[in-house]
């Protein structure tokens, strides 16, 4: 079974600093036909003005992975943490038991552009951790590269969650696969540019939830960047 998302029809919440879209049910937007798809439970795609953020909040018992796009945000965080992420970086925050953090910003003439990613984690109320890293452009070209996984295999970051996140750029005519093992599921967002996905032409924001297939083909159908996980 294939379920196309398509960027217009996601939720939408725009405020004077923030133009946030929701793949699935978040906050004040809810829709009972996308609620999340196995553990993934958000990916919001948010653009941040200048100077402004996400004040200090809390989460539990969630992985949540930052992607960014464009620009530069800056995260702090109640375990110590503090760094200015930019394009190509990828952070998972556990919050396990309990963590509070903030996201700004960092430049005050540019905005900012980046996905929020939650997992639901396989372990509860485990101690909260952080973890980043940098894939440049070259890991990523015309390639899956693991981004994310259980057990940090592939120079991959780690997370409490039964998932596997793989991330690639693609130009038109670049190709790639991933076989999916039995009882397995995908679901691919394209974070931006226009691609194929098993011959479904997609566009910037779009994503699809894949069911009872073995093989995702991605094809490049100009300069893409996409996101594919495999889940439970």
């Amino acid at each position: 079974m294939t379920r196309l998302r398509l960027s217009n029809e996601r939720g939408h919440a725009r405020q004077g600093w923030l133009d946030s879209y929701h793949t699935f049910s978040f906050g004040h937007y809810y829709d009972p036909e996308h609620l999340g798809f196995s553990n993934l439970r958000v990916i919001n795609d948010d653009t941040v003005v200048p100077g402004a953020g996400f004040g200090t909040h809390g989460h539990q018992d969630m992985e949540i992975i930052s992607y960014v796009l464009d620009g530069a945000l800056e995260h702090k965080d109640s375990m110590g943490n503090g760094s200015v992420m930019r394009p190509g970086d990828v952070q998972r925050m556990s919050a396990g038991t309990g963590v509070q953090h903030s996201e700004y910003n960092h430049s005050k003439s540019e905005p900012v552009h980046f996905l929020q990613i939650w997992l639901e984690p396989n372990r509860f109320g485990v101690e909260p951790g952080y973890e980043e890293k940098h894939f440049s452009p070259a890991e990523r070209r015309g390639r899956l590269a693991l981004l994310v996984s259980p057990d940090g295999r592939d120079g991959s970051l780690s997370a409490h969650q039964d998932g596997l996140l793989y991330g690639t750029l693609l130009e038109a005519g670049e190709a790639v696969e991933h076989s999916l093992a039995s009882g397995r599921r995908a679901y691919v967002h394209v974070a931006r540019g226009r691609v194929a996905v098993n011959g479904q032409a997609m566009d910037s924001g779009d994503g699809v939830a894949l069911d009872d297939v073995g093989q995702v083909r991605l094809e490049g159908l100009g300069h893409a960047e996409v996101l594919l996980f495999d889940l439970s």
